[in-house]
């Protein structure tokens, strides 16, 4: 009995350690890759770095950004897609879209 007990419980910790660690994350990665595909002109969105803007242009990976307006003349700028943390809507932030 005791030879069986250590195998069962090493699979145990390991089948307890998938469901409460990685699968959330994989979860958690899924809905954010769909949000990052879902990415669309208009949408409000905060990168990583904490820059808030608008989408203005949407390429393979690159997103253009309206950051600000100086003169009547809109700063933009490239991120990466990947860089994309947040869409905000309604003031709140939102990590991912099932």
């Amino acid at each position: 009995m005791d030879i069986m007990s250590g195998p069962a419980m090493i699979i145990l910790v390991i089948g307890i350690f998938y469901f409460i660690l990685f699968r959330p994350q994989q979860k958690k990665m899924k809905k954010h890759q769909n949000m990052l595909n879902s990415l669309k002109k208009g949408d409000q969105v905060v990168t990583e770095g904490g820059i808030h803007g608008t989408v203005a242009g949407v390429d393979d990976n690159v997103v253009v950004l309206r950051i600000a307006k100086i003169k009547d003349e809109d700063v933009k700028i490239e991120v990466s897609r990947a860089r994309v943390a947040f869409l905000q809507q309604g003031g709140e932030l939102i990590e991912g879209v099932d």
